[in-house]
């Protein structure tokens, strides 16, 4: 797969960010609902397992192929535990204590850790004066998150906000990792559905052992819709938007999303879970958000007019494949 460079967005593709921070977003708001009746392991085995059917089946659609070599299908399982069933069920066991809104601030980190990572891990995607700044501000949103609980011993949420955060942590090791893939000839929707399928490997036996899923009393209508549109639209379908994206308007322009998808989020948590966030929480998104839009190199370019490095997220623009924001 070609990845393109980074270019002016068409008025498709903002349409597609648009459905894609939904869907991505929604998924904090499914999982809000449907962890108040099903437990996080097997809540997040059947949106694995179900996403991975999804994309079996469509794969003469969407030209989905299985991995050939022994190399191609160790190097899927590694990135099916890292990027799919430790983070999502470190997310999910976190929404049992944490509103969906403020779960999705803490996932935005994710781009804050990559760049990170990719600073200590690789030779050619250190940090730049912008992008340290913009990694700076946005770990000082973080922190300013997380701070008040620890200090003032909210112990279930301080340990729940740590959950989240791991899982941002997760899926910037994993999207390093994930700079293999293009190497063993695998295309992007090879290692969607490839992890996806991996991962429910990885966490059915662990469901069946600790939640004995038979012994759960039928989950209501509600629970069930959520369950069915995560797997469907915020996994399957998320997965296929976001490599169109990718694929059309380069890495640099589908991080975007990472701005988008919290306020999804908290828009759909205030208005159907009755969740509202705290000023500080607004505060620490805002630094958040801050540090992404330097990191992503648009907002100073738009205030300094280029004058500094033309292409100041240019470490970001080779986005690998398998990476995702949720």
């Amino acid at each position: 797969m070609t990845v393109a460079a980074q270019r002016a967005m068409t008025a498709r593709e903002w349409g597609l960010l648009a459905l894609l921070s939904l869907l991505w977003g929604g998924s904090f708001f499914f999982v809000a609902v449907a962890v108040r009746e099903l437990p996080p392991l097997t809540l997040v085995t059947l949106r694995v397992g179900l996403a991975a059917a999804l994309l079996w089946a469509c794969a003469p659609l969407i030209g989905v192929s299985p991995p050939r070599s022994g190399r191609a299908v160790a190097s899927i399982a590694v990135l099916g535990f890292g990027n799919n069933a430790l983070p999502f069920a470190l997310i999910a066991w976190g929404q049992t204590h944490l509103p969906s809104g403020l779960a999705s601030i803490l996932n935005a980190a994710t781009p804050l850790f990559t760049v990170l990572a990719a600073h200590v891990l690789t030779a050619e995607e250190k940090l730049s004066g912008l992008k340290l700044f913009g990694t700076l501000a946005g770990m000082a949103g973080v922190a300013w998150l997380i701070g008040p609980d620890m200090l003032f011993g909210a112990t279930n949420n301080a340990w729940a906000e740590l959950a989240v955060l791991a899982a941002a942590l997760c899926y910037a090791l994993s999207a390093i990792y994930a700079r293999r893939m293009r190497s063993l000839g695998l295309k992007p929707i090879d290692v969607a559905a490839g992890q996806a399928t991996a991962a429910t490997l990885f966490l059915a036996p662990l469901a069946l052992i600790i939640d004995r899923p038979w012994t759960l009393p039928m989950p209501s209508g509600p629970a069930v819709a959520s369950v069915l549109a995560i797997a469907a639209f915020s996994t399957a379908l998320a997965f296929i938007v976001y490599f169109r994206i990718l694929a059309g308007a380069g890495a640099t322009n589908v991080l975007l999303v990472t701005l988008l998808v919290p306020a999804t989020s908290v828009l759909l948590g205030a208005l159907f879970l009755n969740e509202r966030l705290l000023t500080r929480q607004l505060l620490g998104f805002a630094l958040i958000a801050i540090g992404l839009a330097f990191i992503d190199g648009r907002l100073p370019r738009a205030l300094f007019g280029g004058r500094n490095n033309p292409n100041p997220a240019s470490g970001n623009s080779r986005l690998p494949i398998g990476q995702k924001s949720r």
